[in-house]
């Protein structure tokens, strides 16, 4: 008998590559950290089973500006997807502590979707 899949939680952060943490002062705050790596570093702290950055090549968000990677563009603040996969309490625990990150007006969207993590299949 297989065992049965483990339900766990995708937490999705959308920022823009060169997003800074709020109330950092601009580069200056986290010793020039961009937001996405702050994260990061925040989530290995907190012990989160893992989080990985993925770079848009290209999008927009609330600003309703397009982004892109287009030589012709050149564009620095490309869009950034961070996700980070956990027990669900474990990802909700952290919520407050990206909330700190992100601040309001920030920009960035946060989502929580509910994955399901199949068993490992046998050799």
């Amino acid at each position: 008998m297989m065992p049965a899949p483990v339900t766990a939680l995708r937490l999705t952060v959308y920022v823009g590559e060169s997003d800074t943490a709020a109330g950092s002062g601009g580069l200056g705050g986290l010793g020039g950290r961009p937001l996405y790596s702050e994260i990061v570093h925040r989530a290995h702290a907190a012990g989160l089973a893992g989080a990985s950055v993925f770079r848009g090549i290209e999008g927009f968000g609330a600003s309703s500006r397009i982004h892109t990677s287009r030589l012709l563009s050149l564009s620095e603040d490309l869009p950034v997807a961070v996700v980070i996969v956990d027990a669900a309490e474990r990802v909700r625990a952290f919520l407050p502590v990206l909330r700190e990150l992100t601040g309001p007006g920030s920009g960035g969207l946060i989502t929580l979707d509910e994955v399901e993590i199949p068993p490992e299949t046998p050799a």
